[in-house]
């Protein structure tokens, strides 16, 4: 029988495995401490468990304890992790400092299906979906590495999150329960290319993240061009989704916009977004577009960036410009996963 990543389980889940190996609910309280707040890499850690139960542990589960294959470090501070997914893949985490404390930026899929033009996951054939625990882990091990507590969680490395809504949000309960990594949902910030139906399921969870929605046009046309999605689902439902979202939640939504020179970063798509925005909570963040191998779109001058933000700004729409991070190490937003695609392991 082939065992079973024990960091795919949030704690109600733990605790009807271990009733199943006929043990008290009250050891997976235990074992979840020992995994996540203690970050132990191994079973024979557990000191306070019996070693029968050990055993049994071994014997049905593993821990899943990724391997780094290439970590570099920008001038920034920046840190790009390659991990070792354990059955030949590859992923990319990467961990930010900021003044508010350390944000890590988490992969959800092996590969991406959605094919968008600015972004360098799209040259990764989609493998599979990440694991609850295999998102989670990537956590676990910047922090073993590093020996940082990890504030912020932002759901936006290779892969669309809500394309892998169970094992998504499996691993928020996790990491966002006070008995495991203890980050407060308000921390964690999920990012969609506009997966309509899942947005109103997400909805529907309750859980108070942030949703952050890739826009990057203000046209279907534009935004076709840049992210294929848009043909399934065009920003007229995308817009109707986000405020029914806003109304169910109250919670504040972030717009993406990836500002292409001589595309969409001109006064007239300024004002259409206005148009598109005007009267619901959200904040506006303003991406300069980083290059990527054979990318099409270059990224727009620095006074059309600030032009662009001070009208949105002048016209009720808050809007702040992200702050580039790991560019020089391809660590960027959009840049994940181009150069070191060829980096699969042997099984």
């Amino acid at each position: 029988m082939e065992k079973k990543n024990i960091k795919d389980y949030d704690l109600e889940e733990l605790k009807q495995e271990i009733e199943n190996l006929g043990e008290k609910k009250f050891r997976a309280e235990q074992i979840f401490k020992w995994l996540y707040q203690e970050k132990v890499k191994s079973f024979d850690e557990m000191t306070n468990i019996s070693l029968d139960l050990r055993e049994k542990l071994k014997e049905n589960y593993t821990i899943c304890n990724f391997n780094i294959l290439k970590k570099q470090e920008s001038k920034d501070g920046t840190i790009k992790y390659l991990f070792d997914v354990l059955d030949g893949n590859a992923i990319e985490t990467v961990l930010m400092s900021y003044h508010h404390g350390y944000s890590i930026c988490v992969s959800s899929q092996i590969g991406c299906k959605m094919g968008c033009k600015f972004c360098a996951s799209t040259g990764i054939e989609f493998s599979r979906n990440l694991s609850s625990g295999e998102i989670v882990e990537q956590i676990l091990a910047v922090e073993q590495d590093t020996g940082i507590r990890i504030s912020n969680v932002v759901f936006m490395g290779i892969g669309e999150p809500l394309d892998n809504y169970d094992n998504v949000i499996n691993a928020i309960h996790i990491i966002n329960n006070q008995k495991g990594l203890n980050i407060g949902a308000r921390h964690i910030s999920i990012s969609t290319s506009g997966l309509i139906p899942k947005i109103y399921k997400l909805a529907e969870e309750n859980i108070p993240c942030t949703l952050s929605i890739s826009l990057h046009a203000t046209t279907n046309e534009k935004r076709s061009e840049m992210m294929p999605v848009n043909n399934t689902y065009p920003i007229e439902e995308l817009i109707k989704a986000c405020k029914e979202y806003l109304e169910q939640t109250n919670r504040r939504i972030s717009f993406e916009y990836a500002l292409a020179k001589d595309n969409n970063d001109n006064i007239e798509d300024a004002k259409r977004l206005v148009k598109l925005l005007k009267g619901m909570l959200c904040h506006v963040n303003l991406i300069p577009i980083n290059k990527i191998e054979n990318g099409k779109f270059k990224k727009s001058s620095n006074e059309n960036i600030i032009r662009f933000r001070d009208y949105l700004n002048e016209h009720g729409i808050v809007a702040t410009i992200r702050r580039e991070l790991g560019s020089d190490i391809d660590a960027a937003c959009g840049q994940l996963r181009r150069k070191n695609s060829h980096l699969k392991m042997k099984s």
